[in-house]
């Protein structure tokens, strides 16, 4: 993980605006922080209170939006930690600028993730068509339970149960609760967590025992990750990337080198379902696009607030061996596409303006970032939105997705029935037709935040409403 000056661990990280949770009781009222609270701090070292105030005192310290922060911080009537949080930071959270992306983690369980994509589940991600009541898998994981089953892209889930005499359909469970029902249905992010799935696919409709276990998430899937497309002649170079990780750079470095080896200068960034993930990764995969960037342009601006603008930084690029000068290059992206995608997407649009596009639909919009504070007695780290990212031109206030930014985009679908990076995948096939000149229909800003509508209607990747680290690093999985 990339560290600032301060000693803090820096990470951009998202999380869809349906997860996390509201606070308890009252709302602070917003107004001149004086990080005062009303009665005295208990100073038992990981009691409820000595951890929630430890939170506000963080808060009073780092927070990008120091005047949306309560007059007097007050825990009282908060039944836990998160709660606090959320009802501190609840103002900037009316503005668009923080939906809920300072939030409370575990130290032990970020760092499995960001070290490996450590985490236990089935091993998919899950999208859902509330109007229609209907889930389906859009990814299955290589190296975990639910692929190791038969699952994969396309297959729709049509019951959940724990055994063949609870089944209950999808349908019935989202009408009865809405889709949070169906997080439920699938039990806790614990290996050994078992289910009966009644699924459907092109083999028909089965029933699937699956268990949850502990697995490494490969942040470039090797089945499709890298490859380069034959478009009628022209070699394109296609990477998707699921998350930023540090596991990401070598696979990265390797899709590259194939890349720079073949020649190829038009290039497919598919960023679908990539919420986000190291500052450190997304800045890599800026420079191995930035081989015609010279060593004085500028990748990004980090920029804290006034009190903290002794940690700002300007991210100079940095082209490495395997890096690439692509002319063109199409960003595939929907509302799951969030943060640090967003940076390397908005790093490229003073450089290649009109030679480059969002296709797809309109981004999550996360132009700011996380520090960690920890405290490691208690296994606490506080994720607090303290930097603000833009690119070279000074563009960064992208809080409704850069479907309005981007000079180029392109509308299309999230086609769940063919193979990710299949050319004949909706998506792709625009990705492919935009580098090759043919006209397309500009992306609506009126999309943030789901993914591209099908004709069973439109599809949001499935979260709960306490997302453990991977589920908010990569939206839809469970």
């Amino acid at each position: 993980m990339k560290s600032h000056k301060l000693g803090a661990v820096v990470a951009i990280c998202a999380m869809l605006s349906a997860c996390g949770g509201g606070g308890a009781g009252s709302a602070p009222t917003a107004g001149t922080n004086t990080g005062a609270s009303t009665t005295p701090p208990v100073n038992t070292t990981c009691s409820l209170r000595s951890r929630q105030d430890w939170a506000a005192d963080q808060l009073n310290e780092w927070y990008l939006f120091p005047e949306t922060l309560p007059a007097v911080f007050n825990p009282a009537g908060f039944a836990t930690v998160s709660d606090y949080v959320d009802a501190l930071t609840s103002v900037a959270r009316g503005q668009g600028r923080d939906r809920f992306f300072t939030h409370l983690t575990s130290i032990a369980e970020e760092s499995a993730f960001f070290a490996s994509g450590s985490s236990a589940g089935f091993g998919i991600r899950l999208s859902a068509s509330a109007a229609q009541q209907r889930v389906f898998v859009s990814e299955a994981f290589e190296g975990a339970p639910a692929l190791a089953a038969g699952i994969d892209r396309g297959t729709e889930i049509l019951a959940v149960g724990t055994s063949a005499g609870d089944l209950r359909t999808v349908s019935s469970i989202i009408a009865a609760e809405g889709t949070a029902g169906v997080t439920a249905a699938l039990g806790p992010s614990t290996a050994g967590t078992n289910r009966l799935l009644r699924v459907t696919d092109t083999r028909g409709v089965r029933d699937l025992s699956v268990t949850k276990a502990e697995f490494d998430l490969p942040p470039v899937s090797s089945r499709y990750g890298a490859q380069v497309i034959n478009d009628g002649g022209r070699q394109v170079g296609y990477v998707n990337l699921r998350t930023f990780i540090s596991t990401a750079d070598p696979a990265l470095r390797t899709a590259f080198a194939q890349f720079r080896t073949m020649g190829i200068t038009d290039v497919i960034v598919d960023f679908r379902y990539n919420g986000g993930g190291l500052v450190s990764t997304a800045e890599l995969m800026g420079d191995l696009l930035g081989r015609d960037r010279v060593t004085s342009d500028v990748l990004s601006f980090t920029t804290f607030r006034a009190s903290k603008s002794a940690e700002n930084e300007t991210r100079l690029f940095r082209p490495q061996a395997q890096s690439i000068a692509p002319t063109r290059i199409a960003f595939i992206g929907t509302g799951g596409t969030a943060s640090a995608s967003e940076l390397v997407i908005n790093a490229f649009i003073p450089y290649l303006r009109s030679n480059m596009a969002l296709i797809g639909t309109n981004t999550f919009g996360k132009p700011v970032g996380q520090i960690a504070l920890d405290r490691a007695a208690c296994d606490d780290r506080l994720r607090v939105v303290a930097f603000a990212t833009q690119n070279s031109a000074r563009q960064g206030s992208y809080f409704t997705g850069l479907g309005a930014v981007v000079e180029a985009s392109c509308q299309a679908t999230d086609d769940i029935t063919r193979p990710l990076g299949n050319p004949q995948e909706a998506s792709t096939r625009a990705a492919l037709d935009f580098l090759a000149g043919r006209s397309c229909t500009r992306i609506s800003v009126g999309e943030q935040g789901s993914l591209a509508a099908r004709s069973d209607g439109p599809r949001e990747l499935l979260s709960p409403r306490q997302p453990t680290t991977m589920q908010r690093e990569v939206p839809g999985a469970f």
